[in-house]
Order: structure tokens, then C-alpha cells, then sequence
């Protein structure tokens, strides 16, 4: 079968399915048993897959990361720190709007699929009195979480990129930071102003309310920057860091009069639907790998007469939505754009914004599924604002490098 027939209906599998309220993990694994039937049947591929899903160090710190998200997340909630973040933030600005976007942006800079399902309740609790649909609030902490995706010098993707295409950060962050600007711009005028805030009367608060209040503030605000910090000058990861300050969190609570017990934390946070959701999604990324799909894919471009711009593009579009992270579609794509053209920065920015592109709207990205699962919505009108939204960043991203020369 063609490679670009077989990836078509294996997405209309996964769509359909998706469309009958299966749940994305189920989905995710018929597509790749599909996969397999059609390329190989042999038994032995599926357990080859099923091993590499499972020994391999990414998949334990993805669910580990997500886990301890959670519970810090718990930690913060039923402490009353979460809420008093919200009043003190919202005594600060004055804008609602800017809160919505500013927050999920803020904790985006946490290199975790976690940080969404952190940033999650914080978008809710910000829009209570707003009349905005569930896929709404959803779309909003989904697309705002990313926004560093071309900025961020702790984005595994941005690493990788630089490391593999022959190009210095400092160079690829002038040449790509203003995609930052313009999604952050593009994610404004799209998701939050056209959302209708009625004047609100503020309520008068006691000296006391406001110290408790502040010190919500702070302990919410710390923890966020304590996992930053660790991440950055410790050189851990976001799983390590994020267990660190889960465990720290717990004295801090103690300490200023806001417990919140062991058994609430560690069983509140366990979510085996999100395991194995997560397990199915990266067996099905195994499973294009072991059939050679994904390099069938790359050759097909290859051998073709198109642009070399416009092959990368579509490589690492199709390789994003595919599987879904940064690390997936640099991985494949970039040693392609460094033996082309080594250093080459139009190349490789092209390589990333269409990556990313891709990344942002397939049901693989485990951010998303964390954020649908928490605002109990779909998948399909939860992307249609992430779809113009792209559309738009790709429509100016592919002008403004034609017209610089590439």
C-alpha cells in the first residue's frame, strides 16, 4: 500500500473512533495495529514494540512527570493556595484576559507534558464567572502553554535542534524568538479577546484575607519557579525536580498551617486512564518506527521534485502530527535539514515552525489529552481555534521567509 494512503486511513481510523467517544489511548493503539496488519503481521513486531515502549527512559518520565504534577497540584488546590493565587493575582491586574493568557504561558516554560494539567485548574478557576465553553478554556491553556516552544532554552525540541542542524542557540533564538511574539499575538486575537467580561464589583478585603491571599501567592508562585530553577542550574529533570518540590511542599505546608495529608496527594494523583492512555500513544509512535513508516515517509519526500524548503515542511509536519512531541519530529527531520545544508538556518527554522505546527494539532501531543481530560471536553472542537491559529502563524512564518531569500 503507498505510504501516504496508508497514513490516511489509518488517521481516519483513529478519527473515527475518536469521533465515538473510544477513548485517544484505544484509538491510538487500533491505528497502529492497523499499521502493523497491513506492513508486517509478523508477531514478533508487535513485541518489539511493546518492549521498546517499555524500556525505554522516556515513557517513565513522562508518566512520572505527570504524576508529581498532579500532586503538587493537589497540594496547592486543596490547600487554598491555588485559590488565593487567582484573588492575589486578580487584585494585582486588572484584566481577566491577560491572566488567562499570561498564566498557562508562564507555566509553559516548565519543559513537562505535566505542566498542562497544572496550568489546567488555574485557567478554570480564572474564568468561572466567564461564559466560555469547556473546549474554549481548553483550547486557551493548550495553546498558551506552548507559546515557548521557539524561545525556551530548556525545550528538549530547541536542544536537540540546535545540537543536530549545526546552529548555535543564540543564533536559532534571533531567527525564531518572534514566533513567540506572533503566537502569543495570533492566540490573543483568536482565543481571548473575543471573550465578553462584564465589570465586576470588587469585593473589600480585611489586612488579614490579604496576607493569606499573598502568601497563596507565594507558595503557588515558588513552587512553579523552585522546578524552573532545578531544572536549569541543577541540570535535573522535570520528573526529579517536580517530585523534589512535591516532597519540599509538603514541610511548607505544614509549616504555615495549610496540611494537606500524604493519602490526599499520592493516591489523589493516580490516574491509571492517563497511563494508559500515554502507554498507548507512545506504542503507536514504536509501532511507526518498527514498521518503517516514518522513514518510508522521509524517502518519499526525498525522491520527490519539490523544493527543498517545501520538503522539509512537509516531513516535519506530517512527522509532528505523527508523533505528536518536539523530540520526535527534530529527531527524524533535522539530520535531513544538516545534510542538506549544515548551519543552515532558514532550513532548520523551517523544520521547527512546521514541526511544531504539527505537534499542536494531532491527538498523539499528551498535553492535549491531559487538558481535554481535565476540562471534560473533545478533542475536535477543542482544536478547530488551534487549527486556524496555525494557520495563520504559518501563512506569515512562510511569506516572511520567502521574502527573506530562501
Amino acid at each position: 500500500m503507498n505510504i501516504f494512503l496508508l497514513l490516511i486511513i489509518t488517521l481516519a481510523i483513529i478519527i473515527i473512533l475518536l469521533r465515538r467517544k473510544f477513548q485517544i489511548g484505544t484509538c491510538m493503539f487500533a491505528g497502529g495495529i492497523f499499521i502493523w496488519l497491513i506492513r508486517s503481521t509478523n508477531p514478533v513486531d508487535l513485541i518489539t514494540a511493546m518492549i521498546s515502549t517499555f524500556s525505554q527512559y522516556r515513557t517513565y518520565d513522562i508518566i512520572l512527570a505527570l504524576y508529581f504534577v498532579m500532586c503538587l497540584e493537589i497540594e496547592l488546590r486543596l490547600s487554598g493556595a491555588l485559590t488565593d493565587m487567582v484573588k492575589a493575582l486578580r487584585r494585582i491586574f486588572s484584566s481577566f484576559k491577560i491572566l488567562l493568557a499570561v498564566m498557562p504561558a508562564f507555566l509553559g516554560l516548565l519543559p513537562s507534558v505535566g505542566g498542562a494539567r497544572f496550568s489546567a485548574p488555574i485557567v478554570e478557576e480564572l474564568s468561572t464567572k466567564l461564559k466560555i465553553t469547556a473546549s474554549h478554556k481548553a483550547a486557551i491553556n493548550f495553546w498558551f502553554r506552548h507559546l515557548f516552544e521557539f524561545s525556551s532554552p530548556i525545550i528538549p525540541g530547541m536542544i536537540m535542534a540546535c545540537s543536530i542542524a549545526g546552529v548555535t542557540f543564540s543564533e536559532f533564538l534571533r531567527h525564531l524568538s518572534w514566533l513567540t511574539v506572533l503566537a502569543f499575538s495570533v492566540g490573543w486575537f483568536v482565543l481571548i479577546r473575543p471573550i465578553k467580561i462584564e465589570h465586576e464589583v470588587k469585593s473589600k478585603e480585611t489586612a488579614a484575607e490579604l496576607r493569606h491571599e499573598n502568601y497563596g501567592l507565594i507558595i503557588s508562585l515558588g513552587s512553579v519557579v523552585s522546578i524552573f530553577l532545578i531544572v536549569v542550574l541543577g541540570g535535573l529533570n522535570a520528573s526529579t525536580a517536580t517530585a523534589l518540590v512535591v516532597i519540599a511542599m509538603f514541610f511548607v505546608l505544614i509549616a504555615v498551617r495549610r496540611f494537606v495529608s500524604i493519602k490526599d496527594i499520592f493516591l489523589g494523583a493516580l490516574d491509571l486512564k492517563m497511563v494508559a492512555n500515554i502507554a498507548c500513544i507512545l506504542y503507536f509512535v514504536e509501532m511507526l518506527t518498527i514498521t518503517n513508516v516514518l522513514h518510508e515517509i522521509v524517502s518519499a519526500f526525498q525522491n520527490s521534485p519539490l523544493p527543498i524548503s517545501a520538503i522539509i515542511a512537509c516531513v516535519s509536519l506530517i512527522i509532528g502530527i505523527l508523533t505528536g512531541m518536539s523530540q520526535g519530529h527534530v529527531a527524524i527531520v533535522m539530520p535531513i535539514v544538516a545534510a542538506m545544508d549544515t548551519g543552515n538556518l532558514d532550513l532548520a527554522g523551517i523544520a521547527m515552525a512546521f514541526g511544531v505546527a504539527g505537534q499542536m494539532l494531532t491527538p498523539t501531543h499528551f498535553c492535549l489529552i491531559v487538558t481535554i481530560d481535565y476540562f471534560k471536553t473533545d478533542i475536535f472542537s477543542t482544536l478547530k481555534p488551534i487549527l486556524i491559529c496555525e494557520i495563520i502563524i504559518l501563512t506569515i512564518f512562510s511569506i516572511y521567509t520567502y521574502l527573506t531569500g530562501i
